[in-house]
């Protein structure tokens, strides 16, 4: 009877926000059914192009007798270890904000409910959240191994229930981190030991993964040999106590039709994931709610004061002394700019999300010294600049919609005390466009910068894909802050629920196709595949000006609109 008095609580809870997900998607399909069909258009051309291009790809290398069949499943092992610890990393950001920062947990908490089912609901909620986009990119790519290797019907659902038991598995790991971080913060030990741990496990991985060129005589001569000393650095994902080495193998053994070593793998895998799961259900509601009160009753100014009383004043900082140099603007911009960064610094999730994306591109980028000898065709060193042009772009796109759109809705129903300020709406408005359009070209033009050095390419490209970039950094920051205006959520304080709404959706797909446009637009024209200077000069002019319409024209139709907002 108790048991079941400690699940009808839960129960309610999903029922609940089942029911309101329901209606909201209802309501978007009633605001806007142009939009919708947008949206929907949109995933399905994702789902299809994918599957096109991962079956293409898979068929390519199956036709390779003897080296198709061990690049495939290496890749599938590949593949399924990195997702494990991108999906940790997505697991612990989306925890930490959901059980410590969040208006709804405190909330429960207020209620006759139990911690734990606090917690559950959380960690199901956050489990969802992170994990989505993991199957929505998987599923493209299993659908397509499946064609390519002739599997039965079976393999499909049996796949399914593998992938739902695996997800668990970063969930409780990811909330154990988040409620271990959240409990030690404070302690400035930790922070360094935390930032030690971090700085060891980036010069591990960058030591790991160097490339290391093959010998031109082995790669003649011995093809098995070659492929083992090209894949030498991959060789850590076939360790057996890996969950991803548990999936990859059920799933292979599946297909090949050894049944009984998938079934095998995939008792591992339920074993592992009814423990920890259990675990996390059982134990962990009483950690969660200490560490909750220790987060919220955590106080941040007791150093600051300390220091103030010491020091007999108020003495300018870093940040401070830097902004009074930028004599341009004026002091209400450079107090809105400060607020808005130290705002953004004091939230590790925004921060550490933007560090994890862009770090991993310039990992790769780094990496390009260690073949950029064996680019000899200038075919393949063009090929690579646009692909990192566009692998930067799409990262921007991403970071713009998860950060700069939800800026102007996180101001809440304190805006219309902004809109008293003398500087109105319109230039706060104006100051968070050149803020953020300007910190991030600081780091997208000096990945571009560094990628192009590296491929050897002359100063006249550098400065070609350098002026590309700024131009669509501006542009993508232009539609974030517009869309953001015209779409806005005053009503939620949580970033990652204002960009789950309608406008964020449209900011998206819009980035998103306005970066793919446009990279097919320069690659077309400008890429130095032919010597039509007309082309050339077409080609760019065509990406200004889609440039100018995706950024300035739903910016200018923000500003239009805020004109309601300070009646």
């Amino acid at each position: 009877m108790t048991a079941r008095m400690s699940i009808l609580p839960l129960f309610l809870l999903l029922r609940v926000n089942a029911l309101h997900g329901w209606r909201r998607l209802l309501a978007l399909r009633d605001q806007s059914r142009l939009l919708t069909g947008v949206i929907a258009l949109f995933v399905a051309s994702y789902l299809v192009l994918s599957f096109e291009l991962f079956y293409r790809g898979m068929k390519f290398v199956a036709k390779f007798p003897g080296l198709g069949a061990v690049l495939t499943e290496r890749l599938m092992y590949v593949l399924f270890a990195f997702l494990f610890g991108l999906l940790l990393l997505s697991n612990l950001v989306i925890s930490y904000t959901n059980l410590f920062r969040n208006r709804e947990t405190a909330f429960l908490l207020t209620l006759p409910v139990s911690t734990q089912t606090v917690f559950r609901w959380k960690f199901i909620e956050s489990t969802l959240l992170a994990s989505w986009a993991f199957l929505f990119l998987i599923a493209p790519l299993l659908a397509a191994f499946g064609l390519v290797r002739g599997v039965p019907w079976h393999f499909y659902l049996v796949t399914v229930g593998l992938t739902a038991l695996f997800i668990v598995l970063p969930g409780v790991l990811g909330a154990g981190l988040a409620i271990g971080i959240g409990r030690f913060l404070d302690r400035r030990s930790f922070q360094v030991a935390l930032l030690a741990t971090a700085l060891v496990l980036l010069a591990l991985a960058a030591f790991w993964w160097k490339a290391r060129a093959a010998d031109s005589n082995v790669l003649n001569q011995r093809t098995l040999e070659a492929l083992n000393q090209l894949l030498a650095r991959t060789r850590f994902t076939l360790f057996p106590f890996l969950p991803s080495y548990w999936l990859s193998s059920s799933v292979l053994q599946w297909a090949e039709g050894i049944l009984r070593g998938s079934v095998f793998f995939a008792a591992v895998l339920l074993s592992y994931t009814l423990f920890f799961g259990c675990l996390a259900f059982t134990r962990f509601g009483r950690i969660f709610y200490d560490t909750a009160s220790a987060v919220q009753s955590r106080g941040g100014a007791g150093r600051w004061r300390w220091r103030r009383r010491r020091t007999g004043g108020h003495r300018p900082g870093a940040l401070e002394r830097i902004a009074a140099r930028c004599f341009w603007a004026g002091a209400d911009a450079h107090a809105l700019a400060l607020k808005d960064l130290r705002m953004f610094w004091r939230d590790t999730t925004q921060w550490g999300q933007s560090v994890m994306l862009f770090g991993l591109l310039g990992v790769y980028i780094l990496n390009l010294r260690n073949f950029t000898h064996q680019l000899d065709s200038p075919f393949w060193v063009n090929l690579i600049a646009f692909l990192n042009l566009t692998a930067c772009a799409l990262n921007l796109a991403t970071l713009t919609t998860r950060f700069v759109f939800p800026q102007f809705s996180l101001e809440g129903r304190r805006l219309w005390i902004v809109g008293l300020a003398p500087m109105g709406l319109a230039r706060v408005v104006k100051v968070k466009f050149w803020l953020a359009g300007s910190m991030s070209l600081a780091v997208t033009l000096g990945l571009i910068t560094l990628s192009c050095w590296l491929l050897g390419m002359p100063w006249s490209r550098v400065a070609f894909f350098g002026a590309v970039v700024a131009v669509m950094t501006y542009a993508l920051n232009g539609a974030a802050v517009g869309l953001g205006v015209l779409y806005p959520n005053l009503k939620e304080n949580n970033p990652g629920k204002i960009v789950s709404g309608f406008g964020g959706t449209l900011c998206l797909v819009l980035s998103s196709a306005y970066v793919l446009a446009s990279v097919a637009l320069l690659l077309f024209g400008a890429g130095g595949w032919h010597a039509h200077a007309d082309w050339a000069v077409e080609s760019i002019a065509g990406f200004v000006l889609l440039s100018f319409v995706i950024g300035w024209l739903p910016l200018k139709l923000g500003l239009l609109r805020l004109k309601n907002f300070e009646a």
